[in-house]
């Protein structure tokens, strides 16, 4: 179990940017921390991999392999998307071959664009990120970060991403990962922890309600109104045709207006049971 015991972190002399942080992640848990920007969660996740010392207090804990997503991934790389992971593969004990496959299993699932051997530095983003994802799970983490995962990402991998937080916990590993949606951190964490001034509240139970709209196009041409950005839509992947979108159960009935003013027809709503 990962225990943060009275951290407090600081940079040279200047202003806390974390003060007396008291946290447990326990194997299979999935943690959201929230907060404003410079609440100091970036700071929280680099002190809880390693790649960051607290100032006071300890971190105990931590597993053997930890995958870890920055806010910002390295924007030079100049290998390609498979040799960068495969890099990294071997660097983490793993074989070429086992690195390689490993890697393109990673990037066919996230559904890399821009092709495994384009230089990462080329790819957008989103495909980017995609890179970073992987290079995190290349070996089954004890213990997985992400810092704003979700950033840039198109509408599958948004879905796909979701997936996997969940078969990592349901391995045993204990996730952390931060995003500014509430819709997001309620649909994916089981608990929730905001930061506020340096310190970290109480956790709240996410208490989701979800349904998900199952559409298809009525027309080869029907308008695609962007649903990411659609208010309370958590995911929205699509199979064999269809679409499958899921939502906080309070924006279900704007999704749907949405959805039909844009020629599309709506197949299903069905509601998932609400989390405990």
């Amino acid at each position: 179990m990962l225990s943060v015991e009275a951290v407090s972190k600081r940079y040279g002399g200047g202003n806390w940017v974390l003060r007396e942080v008291d946290l447990t992640v326990e194997p299979g848990a999935v943690v959201a921390v929230v907060g404003g920007n410079g609440s100091g969660k970036s700071t929280l996740l680099r002190l809880m991999v390693g790649v960051s010392r607290p100032t006071v207090g300890a971190i105990t804990g931590r597993p053997d392999v930890v995958g870890y997503v920055p806010e910002r991934f390295p924007p030079n790389e100049r290998l390609s998307a498979v040799a960068y992971l495969g890099h990294l593969g071997r660097i983490r004990g793993m074989t070429t071959v086992e690195a390689a496959d490993r890697a393109e299993e990673l990037l066919e699932r996230l559904d890399l664009q821009g092709g495994f051997d384009a230089q990462v530095r080329t790819l957008s983003k989103g495909n980017a990120q995609k890179v970073a994802l992987a290079q995190a799970l290349l070996v089954p983490p004890g213990l997985l970060v992400l810092d704003e995962p979700w950033s840039g990402l198109d509408s599958d991998a948004h879905g796909v991403l979701a997936t996997i937080i969940a078969e990592v916990a349901a391995a045993g590993g204990a996730v952390v990962f931060t995003d500014h949606r509430e819709s997001v951190t309620r649909a994916n964490a089981t608990r929730i922890h905001r930061i506020h001034d340096g310190r970290i509240a109480e956790a709240t139970p996410p208490g989701r309600a979800v349904v998900e709209v199952a559409l298809t196009r009525s027309a080869e041409d029907t308008e695609d109104p962007g649903w990411d950005e659609v208010g309370g839509v958590l995911t929205a992947v699509t199979h064999q045709g269809q679409l499958f979108v899921r939502v906080d159960r309070d924006h279900s009935d704007a999704l749907l207006t949405i959805a039909l003013r844009h020629g599309w027809s709506v197949d299903s709503v069905t509601p998932e049971k609400a989390a405990p």
